[in-house]
């Protein structure tokens, strides 16, 4: 007797068709001849070759790809102290404040922070002259602040889970604390380090609203790019940028995940042979 899936296996295959369905087609249609994104005129990769000679798009990658890179690693350096702060320091006065300002930035309007940082920057321009221009240096400090606190969320999840003795242990038999955190800490929240990397590496890519807030001219990322030239006509160059970004995606990811899934199952086996 054949089974009959389950309400939640349903529902899950509901929601992944949902989710990718768009995506899937917007992959197709990237390999459309016609100039129309909605009408199928047959296979051709003409859009692709269009798209490596577009000046205007390939030099917004190479600002989004930069801008992002150096905003997810000031990122995790700012979040990985802020996670330590809120979870191995003993509770001191401001405590509460200090978590409650690094996470602020999770539930704020894109809208909010991209104002307030705008109006912060013109008042330092004002007093001090700096920054002279807003540009690329702008939008790395906007993307850092806020994927910051994405990155202080994840790593302090992934150290309250783990075992302190192992730490104290180390420190019991002489180890400083510094030498403690780079050899003991650091490799057991490495994957978490990875996956906020990730995280504020993909927010900063995405970003469309703070950027415009705080960017200049000469200085537009990849998403300001896109959303002008969808507001004059969607055009098919368009579906071949994100078919490339979401192969670009797909690929880091699976490469970020095989090599967390390696080092755990290494970490599972010593584990077990210590045991």
């Amino acid at each position: 007797m054949r089974r009959r899936p389950s309400f939640s296996g349903a529902m899950l295959i509901l929601g992944l068709v949902f989710l990718y369905l768009p995506m899937a087609v917007l992959v197709v249609y990237s390999f459309n001849a016609s100039s129309l994104v909605t009408v199928w005129a047959g296979f051709s990769t003409q859009w692709y070759a269009e798209l490596l000679h577009d000046e205007q798009i390939l030099a917004a990658v190479w600002t989004s790809l930069r801008v992002a890179f150096f905003a997810a690693s000031a990122a995790v350096c700012l979040g990985t102290l802020a996670a330590l702060v809120m979870t191995r320091f003993a509770r001191f006065r401001g405590k509460t404040v200090l978590a409650s300002m690094v996470t602020a930035p999770l539930v704020m309007p894109d809208v909010l922070i991209g104002l307030s940082l705008l109006l912060l920057f013109v008042q330092m321009a004002a007093l001090t002259g700096w920054p002279a221009d807003r540009g690329m240096m702008t939008i790395w400090i906007a993307h850092t602040t806020f994927g910051s606190a994405y990155v202080a969320v994840v790593v302090a999840a992934r150290l309250r889970e783990m075992d302190r003795s192992i730490e104290e242990a180390a420190m019991d038999l002489g180890s400083p604390p510094a030498r403690t955190f780079f050899a003991i800490t650091l490799p057991i929240i490495s994957p978490a380090l990875a996956a906020g990397w990730l995280l504020a590496f993909t927010l900063s890519l995405d970003d469309l609203v703070i950027a415009s807030f705080v960017s200049g001219p000469g200085a537009n990322t990849l998403p300001m790019v896109v959303f002008s030239s969808v507001r004059l006509g969607v055009s098919p160059k368009i579906n071949a940028l994100a078919t490339l970004v979401i192969l670009a995606v797909s690929l880091a990811t699976f490469v970020a995940w095989y090599i967390m899934r390696r080092r755990e199952k290494k970490r599972r086996a010593a584990r077990r042979m210590s045991g």
